[in-house]
C-alpha cells in the first residue's frame, strides 16, 4: 500500500539584492519630494537587501522651489534653455560668447557683479619689471577708427608721416598736438602737405624743439557708426563683418 502524498513546501527563494535597470513603469508628471528614509543604518533590518541611494540621478524634469546648493566647480550641459523670471549672480561670470539679447538690456532681470561679456578691451601680460606681478591696460576707445603717429621734433620743422598713411588714412582728417620743450616757441602747424609730411614754424623765430601727436582716421573701411537703433549686435546698420565685437 502506498503512502499518502505529503504537502509540497516551496524551498525559500534566495535573497536577490543586484541592482536592475530603471527607466521602466508608469511615469510620474506630477513634482514630489523625494523620500527621506527613517531608520538608521544600525536599525535597518539584517535579512533585506542594503538599499541603493542616488550618487548620480537621471530626471527628465526638475523643479526647484527654493535654492540649489554645493560645492560644484562646474555646470556643464550641451545645450539648453534656462527661463527665469529674476536672476541675481555674485562673483564672475565668464563665456566665450553670448548670443541673444545684449547684456544691456537683461540688466532689468539679471543683476552680476561682473561679466566678462560686457567687458573693456584689454591686454594682460607679465609684469616688465616686478617679478611676482602682472600689467594690465585697457585700449583707448573713441567714435572713429583712428591711428596715430608721435615722436620728437628737434632742429628741424618737418614732421615726415609713415609712408603707408598715404594708402591708410583720410587726409582730411589729420590732427596734430605739439607741445613745446623748456622754452616757449609759439608753434604753429604751418601746413599739411600731402597728407605725408607736416610743417612746423616758430611764431617768436625761436629754434624748434618739441614732442608731437599726429592722429587721424582710417580710409580703408566704412566710417564707424557710434550710435545706432536696436538691441543686438546683429542691429548695427553698416558692414559687421569689418568689427570684431563683443556680441
Amino acid at each position: 500500500m502506498s503512502e499518502p502524498a505529503k504537502e509540497f513546501i516551496p524551498s525559500p527563494k534566495s535573497k536577490d539584492c543586484s541592482k536592475h535597470p530603471g527607466g521602466w513603469g508608469t511615469p510620474m508628471s506630477d513634482y514630489e519630494f523625494i523620500w527621506y528614509g527613517n531608520k538608521s543604518e544600525n536599525d535597518y533590518p539584517k535579512d533585506a537587501c542594503v538599499p541603493y541611494y542616488h550618487r548620480s540621478a537621471q530626471i527628465d524634469s526638475l523643479q526647484v522651489n527654493l535654492s540649489i546648493l554645493g560645492t560644484a566647480t562646474a555646470f556643464n550641459v550641451p545645450s539648453c534653455t534656462i527661463t527665469c523670471t529674476a536672476v541675481t549672480a555674485s562673483g564672475t561670470i565668464a563665456a566665450n560668447s553670448f548670443t541673444g539679447p545684449t547684456i544691456s538690456s537683461l540688466q532689468s532681470g539679471i543683476s552680476a557683479a561682473q561679466a566678462t561679456a560686457n567687458s573693456k578691451k584689454a591686454f594682460d601680460i607679465t609684469h616688465p619689471t616686478k617679478q611676482g606681478h602682472r600689467l594690465r591696460h585697457i585700449c583707448l576707445e573713441g567714435p572713429e577708427a583712428g591711428v596715430y603717429v608721435r615722436g620728437r621734433l628737434t632742429g628741424k620743422n618737418v614732421i615726415e608721416l609713415p609712408e603707408y598713411w598715404r594708402g591708410l588714412v583720410d587726409p582730411e582728417t589729420i590732427t596734430v598736438t605739439l607741445t613745446q620743450i623748456k622754452t616757449s616757441q609759439d608753434l604753429i602747424v604751418d601746413a599739411i602737405e600731402w597728407g605725408s609730411r607736416i610743417k612746423v614754424r616758430s611764431g617768436n623765430g625761436t629754434g624748434i624743439d618739441c614732442f608731437y601727436h599726429v592722429q587721424a582716421e582710417r580710409k580703408d573701411g566704412e566710417k564707424l557708426i557710434p550710435e545706432y537703433e536696436g538691441t543686438t549686435f546683429e542691429d548695427y546698420p553698416g558692414d559687421n563683418s569689418q568689427y570684431t565685437c563683443n556680441k
